[in-house]
């Protein structure tokens, strides 16, 4: 009883560092919206509002985004937290935190369901818990963390009811719905379940069959929304965008490789036609091969997991791995002790074939090699492997060993961590500022403050497209944005043809001298909101050198203090 007490007691523990890790100042940092969740925002307002998206379409299963069709679940998670906190970094970003810190709760309880280790299961979780990786998407609107807390639970009840029946609906289910959460599920997901059921054939036919057909009927369920929205709803559309399969560099790639070839047995004056072993040597297939090789081997890469990371720094903060250094060393050791000596041959084949089938989806697409959104299904299984080796690599040593390379480990990794947190908290908000879109909500905000006092607001389109920026930010009434979506264009004299939604335009100057031409449109009554690189100047510093014939209203700056935009007004009457 005091062992189990023990227990709970540390592992609420942990769960308090979890939350604490991942809500603490989540309003600030970090430093913005960028604009995916701004449109994940904009999506939850439109159907809090109405009951549609912001294109239109009545409760969807797959979201139509201005730019690509979106999975549904994390969209509906966000409603009653934008009911509560609006479109702001509370209200967009809480279901993720949530979702992460329920995620270290599912790995204690999976591990434990794994392997009857309760000292395993607690480091498991505690090594969630620090892990750079999943505090960095537990902290934005990513859908990853909720793929995750239904992948661990799912996994955790499937191994729960091969004693007992009743859980394998819910283990179906809470599985079948994670295509519905994001993308790489759509083909992890399916591999899974054909593991699963390949590996513990047998346990899941001694059920009992009340209890699986209540799990066929309820996987049928949950998977048709699945699969009418992935084959007809616009569920493979964004693959089409990133695959591999459909990357334009690959004719110019391998037809510049077949004329290298030629131009090395000087046959280029017999014409352009290449021969079949150029063919053979030079064709799609070899460079899809190429390609998802190199994805693969780089996502197990030490650069990738604890060198620099994701180089996106949305996906990771600036030269931080996905795990700390440290880490390393028990993965090594981890992995070579678990496959080695582990006894439960099935549990070394399911954690070996997570890894192998982890990758496969991110493998797929361009630059998956380290795109740490798509490679999060890895997490777990990495997670576990470390944690495997901190418990059984201390099991390897005699008491005084075993003090001091602990003692090595744990202060080691205290430096890793504490150096992460500084760079986290004040470098990094000026490192990524860019990244997360830092800047649009002042100038978003700052027309809204003025916009009554002006006939037309022409919003720059210079820099990062700006109709969400400017629909979530401002919290555009959905029912007009519905009316105006797609958006129209017309003809505006110094702009060409723009898009426009009542009196707000979205373009950029079409004259050559770019903002200095503006003076000969733009009347006292106009805004302009500019991009600060299409003005050269740093006006916060020197507003004398304003464009001549404009007005400066507002400058915006970014958290570093550099300018992020300028709001200009014309001088004409």
């Amino acid at each position: 009883m005091k062992k189990k007490k023990l227990t709970t007691i540390i592992l609420l523990l942990i769960l308090v560092a979890a939350s604490f890790l991942r809500l603490w100042k989540i309003q600030k940092v970090p430093v913005s919206l960028f604009g995916d969740e701004l449109d994940v925002g904009y999506h939850a307002y439109s159907i809090l509002k109405t009951g549609k998206d912001y294109s239109g379409n009545p409760w969807p299963l797959h979201f139509q985004s201005l730019a690509e069709w979106r999975t549904p679940l994390y969209l509906y998670s966000t409603v009653p937290t934008v009911a509560l906190f609006g479109i702001s970094p509370l209200g967009v970003r809480l279901p993720a935190a949530i979702f992460g810190i329920l995620g270290v709760l599912a790995m204690y309880l999976l591990v434990k369901e794994l392997t009857k280790n309760e000292l395993l299961s607690l480091i498991s979780a505690a090594v969630l818990t620090l892990s750079p990786w999943h505090i960095q998407y537990s902290r934005a609107a990513f859908e990853v963390t909720e793929l995750l807390l239904f992948l661990l639970f799912g996994l955790y009840f499937f191994f729960k009811s091969l004693k007992a029946g009743q859980y394998l609906w819910l283990a179906v289910v809470l599985l079948v719905l994670t295509p519905l959460i994001y993308s790489t599920a759509k083909l992890f997901t399916p591999l899974l379940l054909i593991l699963l059921f390949t590996l513990f054939k047998r346990d899941i036919l001694a059920i009992g069959k009340k209890y699986i057909v209540w799990a066929l009927v309820a996987g049928i369920i949950a998977g048709l929304p699945t699969a009418y929205s992935t084959l007809f709803g616009g569920g493979t559309q964004r693959f089409g965008y990133i695959s591999v399969f459909t990357d334009p560099t690959i004719e110019p790639e391998v037809g510049a490789a077949r004329l290298r070839d030629a131009q090395v047995r000087n046959e280029v004056s017999q014409g352009l036609n290449s021969s079949l072993v150029d063919r053979f040597f030079h064709n799609k297939l070899v460079f899809w091969e190429e390609n998802i090789t190199r994805n693969i081997l780089q996502s197990f890469s030490t650069d990738f997991l604890f060198v620099r990371g994701d180089l996106n720094l949305r996906h990771s903060i600036d030269k931080m791995g996905q795990f700390y250094k440290i880490e390393v060393v028990a993965l090594i050791l981890g992995a070579v002790l678990f496959f080695g000596l582990y006894r439960e041959k099935k549990i070394k084949i399911l954690i070996l074939s997570w890894l192998l089938m982890g990758v496969l989806p991110a493998s797929i697409t361009r630059d998956g090699g380290n795109h740490a959104t798509r490679l999060i299904l890895i997490l777990p299984p990495l997670v576990f492997l470390i944690s495997y080796g901190l418990v059984e690599g201390y099991n390897l040593f005699k008491s005084r060993a075993r003090i001091l390379l602990t003692t090595f480990y744990l202060l080691f990794l205290m430096m890793n961590f504490v150096f992460y947190q500084h760079n986290y908290w004040v470098h990094n908000p000026w490192d990524s500022e860019r990244w997360w879109h830092a800047g649009f909500k002042e100038a978003i905000q700052s027309i809204k403050a003025v916009e009554k006092d002006y006939d037309r607001v022409f919003i720059s389109m210079a820099g990062e497209p700006a109709w969400i920026f400017f629909a979530g930010w401002y919290q555009y009434p959905p029912d007009k944005w519905h009316e105006g979506y797609p958006f129209k264009k017309k003809f505006v004299e110094g702009f060409g043809e723009v898009s426009y939604l009542d009196k707000f335009y979205f373009g950029s100057p079409a004259d050559e001298a770019g903002i200095y031409s503006l003076s000969n449109y733009l009347s006292v009554n106009d805004l302009y909101l500019a991009v600060a690189k299409e003005v050269g100047p740093n006006l916060i510093k020197h507003p004398d050198k304003t464009p001549n014939g404009l007005s400066l209203v507002k400058a915006v700056a970014y958290p570093s203090g550099e300018p992020a935009f300028y709001l200009f007004k014309g001088q004409k009457e």
